[in-house]
């Protein structure tokens, strides 16, 4: 019996950890309004520019957090893979900058730079969008699949389940739904838990 309900319970550990409706913003398919806002590059960048894509990836992402660092690489990595594919990369720093120096656009525009960022990287300051989409944590993923002019919420959650070390990756969920969504199939894992630093509303 004791044997037994060790096998459950480490079989419950690897399932994915799945998030429930957000409390606010969007959800599972809704469509995202459009957005306008500051690239490190002081280019105007907005949602509507990606019309001819097949979707977008958007994170909510920081300089400061240590889980949006211990993700750089991999977000990296997922808009050289899905770019040219149809669904690239808009990441957006949303974090308030009189608490976080490091999140200032100036350090965005630094951090872009030095990291060779192959995607915008846009800077929310009003946080207008963050509270749109319902963003809580940094990162946070939202996979976006254009319909027409219309995008609409088909992913919301982690990049992966390893937030600390890439290693480890067991279930690379992002990578999976965008996969899933080329295939016109639909996402198998469509909601998971964001693990990383809060972010502060102002």
């Amino acid at each position: 019996m004791k044997s037994l309900l060790l096998t459950i319970l480490l079989g419950a550990l690897t399932l994915p950890v799945l998030a429930q409706r957000p409390a606010s913003g969007y959800t599972l398919g809704d469509v995202a309004a459009s957005f306008a806002l500051t690239n490190v590059d002081n280019r105007t960048i907005s949602l509507a520019e990606y019309k001819n894509q097949k979707g977008v990836i958007v994170v909510f992402t920081s300089n400061h957090c240590p889980f949006s660092k211990a993700y750089e690489d991999r977000i990296i990595a997922l808009d050289r893979k899905f770019g040219p594919q149809g669904f690239p990369v808009i990441a957006l720093l949303s974090s308030d900058a009189t608490l976080y120096e490091e999140d200032s656009f100036d350090r965005m525009q630094v951090r872009a730079r030095t990291k060779n960022y192959t995607f915008p990287y846009l800077h929310d300051d009003s946080q207008a969008v963050a509270k749109a989409f319902g963003a809580t944590r940094t990162p946070q993923v939202y996979v976006l699949k254009r319909t027409g002019d219309r995008f609409t919420v088909e992913y919301i959650g982690s990049v992966d389940d390893s937030p600390q070390d890439a290693v480890n990756v067991q279930r690379a969920y992002v990578d999976e739904a965008v996969t899933s969504l080329l295939a016109g199939k639909p996402v198998v894992t469509p909601l998971t838990k964001a693990i990383g630093c809060a972010v502060k509303l102002k």
